[in-house]
């Protein structure tokens, strides 16, 4: 089994994925934490797990026999352009590099629709400026990766259907649940590798929209 690093484990979307991945028969969560008194959610679902914060400079023990890593990470935009900078950009940029570093095999970016034109999206101009910085510098890297760029996040049960383009004319909202599969989905090595792209809710299938995404 592949194990596969989870950065932002606590957050909404980020246990989703552990969730999902925990019942896989193909990869292994591990999750990443801040704090050691949040390891008890993991331990409660027998998912390992490891400690680092991205705000400090050495990820190597959190790297150390990971083959992929899910970055779910991010301030929400809402928490100061200080916080976001070193969250959205700087924190993911370190990663990326130690990524490298320990010659991961994969790197899923969760990012956000608008990154490519942050200017036009005044009240998160700052983050998405962020979040493209972070994008391209995984681009830039070496690394294998997929970039996934959702619509605004609801807490709706997933339908596991989606409209992916790797860009999207019109704007559009999709619940977390399917958020979660589309960079779950992504680990697979030939499917989206080396893409970007913008997700909303839709009627196709998460799989068979990958698979025409991946196929151009």
């Amino acid at each position: 089994m592949e194990k596969i690093l989870i950065i932002g484990a606590t957050g909404s979307t980020g246990k989703r994925i552990i969730e999902i991945l925990n019942n896989s028969q193909s990869f292994e969560p591990v999750a990443m934490i801040r704090k050691e008194e949040q390891k008890t959610i993991f331990d409660d679902m027998e998912v390992k797990w490891v400690l680092a914060d991205l705000e400090q400079d050495d990820f190597s023990p959190a790297l150390k026999g990971i083959d992929k890593v899910i970055f779910a990470a991010g301030s929400g935009g809402d928490t100061g352009p200080d916080k976001t900078t070193e969250v959205d950009e700087k924190g993911a940029i370190k990663i990326i590099d130690a990524a490298k570093k320990a010659k991961v095999k994969k790197f899923i970016m969760l990012s956000s629709m608008g990154a490519d034109e942050p200017s036009k999206h005044e009240k998160l101009e700052h983050y998405l400026k962020a979040k493209a910085a972070a994008d391209q510098h995984l681009r830039d890297s070496g690394l294998d990766y997929t970039i996934v760029r959702p619509g605004a996040l609801t807490d709706d049960l997933g339908m596991g259907k989606v409209k992916l383009a790797e860009k999207l004319d019109s704007t559009g909202e999709i619940p977390r649940d399917d958020v979660a599969f589309l960079l779950i989905m992504s680990l697979a090595d030939p499917l989206v590798k080396n893409m970007t792209f913008d997700a909303i809710e839709g009627e196709e299938p998460i799989k068979s929209a990958m698979i025409e995404l991946s196929r151009g």
